[in-house]
């Protein structure tokens, strides 16, 4: 549960600094966009996420959905925020 108010928190502190387009992200992190339908919320991750077995499978997901163009102009994984929370935190107990 801390994991989704941490989340819950970061998004909410850019929606005040209107954060698409906002380079705010901590040296050794990347942004990421997330979600199925056309509006995508935004996430911060610890780069060294990308190189586990369970987020490259979301990688994967997004190769097949939109190749090398990104709708969103980085990142875009296009699956659901609960999934998303779900292995990212996942990840962050390693």
């Amino acid at each position: 549960m801390a994991i989704r108010q941490m989340l819950k928190r970061s998004l909410s502190s850019e929606k005040r600094s209107n954060s698409i387009g906002s380079t705010n992200v901590p040296k050794g992190h990347c942004a990421v966009y997330v979600g199925e339908s056309e509006y995508k919320q935004r996430f911060i991750i610890p780069v060294s996420f990308l190189n586990h077995h369970s987020f490259q499978d979301l990688l994967f997901q997004a190769e097949e959905e939109y190749g090398f163009c990104h709708p969103m102009g980085g990142l875009t994984i296009p699956c659901s925020e609960e999934l998303f929370v779900d292995v990212t935190s996942c990840l962050r107990r390693r």
